[in-house]
């Protein structure tokens, strides 16, 4: 471990911060809040009140839906000298609970037991919500020394797949003004995410030709034709791994058939939901095109029918931050400093990080605690991964925001 100054300060500072870390996690985890379930508003105004009663300012992000539905919280810290802007990303929404009665503890718990914290959202990413709150009181209490300033955004809107909140910053007004990189909170202390595979997501509209199921005429069934799609879909070719640079290879799935209503009616429609993650090799475009040809191929087969149409609802690009990206360098340097020892990784995933890499912001899309069950049952994380993670964040910005003459 090094044993420069910036690092053990920052070290001791989240040793000092340990038990209150674990308490905020813990109300946080207590408070419900499934994405598309539960009301936001109670871990809102939780989260708001705590970071108000650190001499902070936080206020309601609204997403561009008619009824101003609150999306994130949003705080920003501001040095007294100028200088980049970088951003603090997590998110306070959670997986839903599957089968209560699996768990050991009660997934709104917030159970501890033999160093672990229980509950839904404590590793994704209520823990890192709170590290990341810690981070910016800590920097507000050092503004004289930053040259530059950090966002903490804590994004409700994220399980649900919609990103209300980053979309809400940086897309609308909120943004003010330009943003030099993203950390993203969650969770894993074995890697610094530094890319991801990316997505094109499409549903198919297939159609038949509706009759009587019981009639002497038959006619084309919609629900058959989608099958040999599904068919057709799962023998297409994909490229392989990019290689080291860029590992997961592509992959296609359909992931929802839905189509037919009750036994009379041979179905004239059918929908598939296509989810194809790409790759440098396999970018949106080509992703499209293979997509397209499987379907011209089943229209084809079947010509007493009307063709089959696309409706492309993601295109976020695969992407992979290079070596000398500041954000990543600072992340894992901080971190090796630390005591930690993560490496880079192209997660197979997609995540906001590939968002943002549509918008040309530069991110890292995980590091944080060690954790168990993300979004599966008896989800946990160790309580003393805290401290090294904080620190890590800690110093990590404290290097981006010094005088760009005196970067390490």
């Amino acid at each position: 471990m090094s044993g420069e100054p910036e690092i053990a300060a920052a070290l001791h500072m989240a040793d000092e911060d340990h038990d209150a870390v674990v308490a905020l996690t813990r109300e946080l985890v207590r408070i419900p809040s499934r994405g598309g379930v539960d009301s936001y508003e109670p871990v809102l105004e939780h989260t708001m009140a705590w970071l108000a009663a650190h001499g902070l300012r936080p206020r309601k992000l609204t997403g561009a839906g008619p009824q101003g539905t609150t999306v994130a919280v949003v705080c920003e810290v501001s040095g007294v000298h100028t200088g980049p802007r970088y951003v603090l990303d997590a998110c306070l929404d959670t997986a839903p609970y599957g089968d209560e009665a699996a768990w050991t503890y009660p997934p709104s718990s917030g159970e501890i037991t033999d160093g672990w914290l229980h509950g839904r959202g404590s590793a994704d990413s209520k823990v890192g919500a709170a590290i990341f709150a810690h981070v910016l009181a800590r920097l507000n209490e050092d503004r004289r020394a930053l040259h530059g300033g950090v966002l903490l955004l804590l994004d409700v809107d994220e399980h649900t797949g919609g990103f209300g909140g980053a979309k809400a910053y940086f897309e609308g007004p909120a943004a003010l003004g330009q943003v030099d990189g993203v950390m993203i909170g969650y969770p894993g202390i074995e890697h610094v995410v530094v890319g991801g595979r990316g997505v094109l997501r499409a549903s198919v509209h297939v159609h038949g030709v509706a009759g009587h199921s019981g009639g002497s005429k038959v006619t084309p069934s919609a629900i058959a034709k989608a099958a040999d799609l599904v068919t057709v879909l799962g023998r297409a070719e994909l490229p392989g791994s990019g290689g080291p640079e860029f590992p997961p290879a592509a992959k296609l799935t359909v992931t929802a058939i839905n189509g037919g209503e009750g036994f009379s009616l041979t179905p004239d429609l059918c929908t598939l939901n296509v989810d194809i993650r790409l790759t440098p090799a396999m970018d949106d475009r080509a992703a499209e095109d293979l997509l397209r040809g499987c379907v011209a191929t089943v229209d084809t087969a079947w010509p007493g029918t009307r063709p089959s149409s696309l409706e492309i609802t993601t295109r976020w690009p695969p992407y992979r931050l290079g070596e000398d990206s500041q954000v990543g360098r600072a992340l894992l340097g901080a971190a090796a400093k630390a005591g930690l020892a993560p490496e880079a990784k192209v997660a197979g995933p997609s995540n906001i990080g590939n968002y943002l890499a549509g918008l040309g912001v530069e991110a890292t899309a995980g590091f944080g605690v060690d954790y168990v069950g993300l979004h599966a049952t008896d989800e946990r994380i160790r309580l003393g991964s805290i401290p090294p993670v904080q620190a890590t964040y800690h110093h990590a910005l404290l290097t981006l925001l010094k005088p760009r003459g005196n970067h390490h």
